[in-house]
């Protein structure tokens, strides 16, 4: 199979530590080049790639013909603007969660992909993961009976950095942006279930949400249940989801930042039947998720997360929003 050649838009720090190198490492991938105007921020991609092609404009490496790929780690605001420059210039694209702001605004995403026949898609990467992958199997198969209950816990502290994106209004900062996408789209990824009634309490600070409770009814195929999710930029680390049965319960530990919170197990726990845990410890869940998008483009396989997908969440996300009373 043909290396595709892969230039990341910006130089985050998040695309440094984590995406960059999942794609230098990913089979069938290759780390081509890079978009920056800052040599020290280069510097810092070369040191595991040191034939990076470096270019000083985005718009320099998307005209550049070597690229099939893009991966665009932008601030949240810019996703998708640059999503669609990306299409428009020939190039499969993978672009971070959320891949936009609004759920209509995925609208125009979903028609350039179809127009183009290029794979669009948002960097939903915990989908790519075995031990998602394995929850969804065992609450398809009905292993805990009737989904009853869910809840999703995920929170981290950031106070001290003011400056850092997430804590800023203008790049669309905010818990729910950065992490109510997982909080949200992990349970209607394993249930298929959406909302149809939902209440929310947000705690903003300078224009941003830095805590988040939601309660809501969902409806899927398997029936409806209770959910309740927080997130949180203000207080201790955690992250845990839970799926409660008539037959039993199901836990993921590190469910977001799987090896780096913790090791990803999938735990479960039934009446009359002995505790039942799987663990995950050597799973890299970036690099599964270069290796599906390369396969997707390659061969045609189904990727497990699409656009429509991502409007889902976004869509549950807009209504988070809409039934909040500012406090």
């Amino acid at each position: 199979m043909k290396p595709m050649n892969w230039g990341v838009l910006g130089a985050a720090k998040f695309a440094r530590d984590h995406m960059a190198r999942a794609i230098h490492e990913a089979e069938g991938a290759r780390l081509y080049a890079l978009a920056t105007s800052s040599a020290d921020k280069a510097n810092g991609f070369k040191a595991f790639c040191p034939d990076l092609k470096v270019h000083d404009s985005y718009e320099a490496l998307l005209a550049d013909p070597a690229v099939e790929a893009v991966y665009i780690p932008l601030p949240n605001n810019l996703h998708v603007e640059w999503t669609l420059k990306a299409a428009k210039a020939g190039k499969h694209v993978l672009t971070e969660k959320p891949i936009a702001m609004k759920a209509d605004e995925i609208d125009a995403l979903i028609a350039a992909r179809d127009a183009s026949g290029l794979l669009v898609t948002e960097a939903y990467m915990i989908v790519h993961h075995p031990q998602w992958q394995r929850a969804k199997a065992l609450v398809e198969e009905g292993a805990i009976g009737r989904i009853l209950h869910a809840d999703a816990h995920f929170s981290y502290d950031n106070r001290d950095d003011p400056g850092n994106i997430r804590n800023r209004p203008e790049t669309g900062g905010g818990s729910i942006p950065d992490i109510g996408v997982y909080a949200y789209g992990s349970v209607r990824y394993v249930t298929g279930a959406e909302p149809v009634r939902l209440t929310s309490r947000i705690i903003r600070e300078n224009g941003v949400d830095v805590f988040a409770q939601v309660t809501a009814d969902m409806e899927g195929p398997g029936g409806g249940f209770t959910y309740h999710a927080m997130t949180s930029m203000r207080l201790a680390p955690r992250q845990e989801v839970v799926f409660q049965g008539e037959d039993g319960v199901i836990r993921l530990t590190a469910p977001f930042n799987a090896g780096l919170f913790g090791e990803a197990q999938v735990q479960m726990f039934r009446s009359g039947k002995a505790d039942h845990i799987e663990r995950f410890p050597g799973a890299r869940q970036y690099r599964n998720q270069v290796e599906n998008f390369v396969r997707s483009v390659r061969t045609g396989d189904a990727y497990p997360w699409s656009l429509e997908d991502a409007k889902g969440t976004q869509a549950m996300i807009d209504k988070v929003f809409a039934v909040d009373k500012p406090l």
